[in-house]
């Protein structure tokens, strides 16, 4: 059975990143805050801001502001209006198939299911314990979606919950139908480069962001509920398979 958390924990509240909305009295999980992978245990420290690796972050933000005009950039803003309920139409055109609750209701509640898992749990000790600033309030520059900067500049920057979610669905929704795997995880790594056009994220919080996402994915394998499910999905995709593409 698919576990439920009440709201309004202070893990939780790390969900609105990609949350079913800040009033839902339940979150649905396969998984338990003990049993998702620690981000603060596997994770590195993030870059220190005389490192190296900061430099890189720094010449990746200005890759991004230099795309926010470009049809990339619009993308990118697209990809930063996200619910809950529009979270398969970021994978629907490469997976190929419509991945509607209508019309592929398996699938949506597998991926829908499993977002917390991979955007809650698996990124909040180390966004907890970093409180790392995001490139936005690091510059004092907009982001490319201004109307969530009050929300997100009081969270942590590292690891990004949005890329965590969008490379985990990406690797399961591959798993799903292999044969457009090149595309859906095309898709995945532009959802964690979005992050960064937008300036919402470090380029070293999209890196580590995809590390959880492959921790979490494997993590879920290991869980009866989610293979049950997963099982489903598949069944369902061959169903659509045969049925044709969109």
């Amino acid at each position: 059975m698919i576990t439920l958390r009440k709201a309004g924990s202070p893990l939780l509240l790390i969900s609105l990143l990609f949350s079913t909305g800040a009033n839902a009295e339940n979150v649905p999980h396969y998984l338990t805050a003990q049993e998702a992978p620690d981000s603060l245990a596997i994770l590195p420290l993030p870059p220190a801001y005389d490192s190296v690796d900061f430099l890189r972050d720094k010449a990746m933000y200005d890759w991004g502001v230099a795309q926010r005009r470009t049809p990339r950039g619009r993308l990118a803003w697209q990809d930063a209006n996200v619910k809950a309920e529009n979270i398969p139409l970021l994978f629907a055109q490469a997976f190929g198939y419509p991945l509607s609750k209508e019309q592929a209701p398996e699938i949506y509640r597998l991926i829908v299911t499993m977002k917390e898992d991979a955007g809650t749990w698996a990124t909040a000790s180390a966004k907890k314990h970093y409180q790392r600033i995001r490139p936005f309030s690091f510059y004092g520059v907009p982001t490319c979606r201004q109307e969530d900067e009050k929300t997100l500049a009081g969270e942590g920057s590292y690891p990004s919950g949005h890329t965590t979610i969008g490379w985990a669905l990406a690797l399961v929704l591959a798993e799903i139908n292999p044969a457009r795997q090149q595309e859906i995880l095309r898709r995945g790594l532009e959802i964690g480069e979005s992050r960064v056009i937008c300036g919402y994220h470090w380029q070293s919080d999209i890196d580590a962001a995809r590390i959880m996402a492959a921790a979490v994915v494997a993590r879920l394998h290991a869980k009866a509920e989610f293979n049950q499910q997963m099982e489903k999905a598949k069944a369902e995709f061959t169903r659509l398979a045969a049925g044709g593409a969109q």
